[in-house]
C-alpha cells in the first residue's frame, strides 16, 4: 500500500464505519508495527535500527516516522486500543451500575478471557512480547506515558458521570453540589485522583499476575488468585486507606 492509495481511499462512511482509506492505514499501522516487533523479538530493541525495520516493512524510513513518532510506538502501538478502554467502560456501563463496579466486572471478565493486558495469559508469543516490553526500560518508560493517556481518559469519564448522577439525583446535597458548582477544578481533581488509583491498581494487578506465569505457572492455575486479588484490589478502592491512616 502506497502513500497516494492512502490518500485516495474514501475516509469513512456515513455509518460511522471505517472509510477504505482509514482500514489501509490500520492495515498500515499493523504491518510495520508487527515487522518491527518480530524484528525485536529476534535481535532485542536496542539492536535494530529503525532503518532495518523499514525496510522490512517495505517502506521509507521517513514514512515510518509519519506513522511512529518514536522507536518505542512500535512495540506500544498493542497497546493503542486500550488507551481509552477504562473511559470506555465508564461511559458505556449498564443503568444503575456504579464506575467502578463496571471496571472491576470489566478486569474480571478479562481474567476469565486470560486477556493479555490482564497479565494472566501464558501464550508463548504474549510471553515473549512482555518479556521484551518489561525487559526495555524505555519501553517501559514509554508505557507509562500510554497509561497516563489511560488516566486522563478515565478522569475525564468519572467527571462526567458524576456530574451526570448529580443533575439526575432527585434531592441533591445541597452543600455538596455548592461545591461542585463553585469548584469544578476541584471534580475534576477529584476524578483525576480517582481515575490514577483504579488504574495503578490494574497496572499492579497485572503485573503480579504475569510475573507469576514468567516464573513457570500456568493461567489456569494462577487465575482463582487472581480473581481473588482483583476483588480484594477494588474492595480497597471502595474503602479508601483506613487501615493505613
Amino acid at each position: 500500500m502506497t502513500d497516494a492509495e492512502v490518500a485516495q481511499a474514501p475516509a469513512g462512511t456515513d455509518d460511522g464505519a471505517p472509510g477504505l482509506r482509514e482500514r489501509k492505514k490500520q492495515r498500515m499501522y499493523q504491518a510495520i508495527s508487527e515487522a518491527a516487533i518480530a524484528l525485536f523479538l529476534a535481535k532485542g530493541f536496542e539492536k535494530v535500527p529503525v532503518a532495518e525495520v523499514a525496510a522490512a516493512a517495505q517502506i521509507s524510513k521517513p514514512t515510518l516516522f509519519r506513522y511512529f513518532p518514536t522507536k518505542e510506538d512500535l512495540v506500544l502501538h498493542r497497546f493503542a486500543d486500550h488507551l481509552d478502554e477504562a473511559a470506555r467502560v465508564v461511559t458505556a456501563r449498564p443503568a444503575k451500575r456504579s464506575p467502578l463496579d463496571a471496571l472491576q466486572r470489566h478486569f474480571l471478565d478479562g481474567l476469565e478471557r486470560h486477556d493479555p493486558v490482564t497479565g494472566l495469559c501464558d501464550n508463548v508469543h504474549v510471553l515473549a512480547f512482555h518479556r521484551l516490553l518489561y525487559g526495555t526500560p524505555s519501553l517501559v518508560a514509554r508505557l507509562y506515558g500510554y497509561q497516563e493517556q489511560s488516566e486522563r481518559a478515565l478522569g475525564e469519564a468519572l467527571s462526567k458521570a458524576s456530574s451526570t448522577e448529580a443533575a439526575e439525583a432527585e434531592a441533591p446535597d445541597a452543600e455538596t453540589s455548592d461545591a461542585v458548582a463553585s469548584s469544578p477544578e476541584a471534580a475534576a481533581l477529584t476524578a483525576r485522583l480517582a481515575a490514577g488509583q483504579i488504574i495503578a491498581v490494574q497496572r499492579i494487578l497485572a503485573l503480579e499476575n504475569w510475573r507469576r506465569i514468567d516464573a513457570g505457572e500456568s493461567a489456569e492455575a494462577v487465575w482463582p488468585d487472581a480473581v481473588v486479588t482483583a476483588n480484594r484490589a477494588f474492595g480497597q478502592l471502595r474503602s479508601g486507606l483506613t487501615r493505613y491512616a
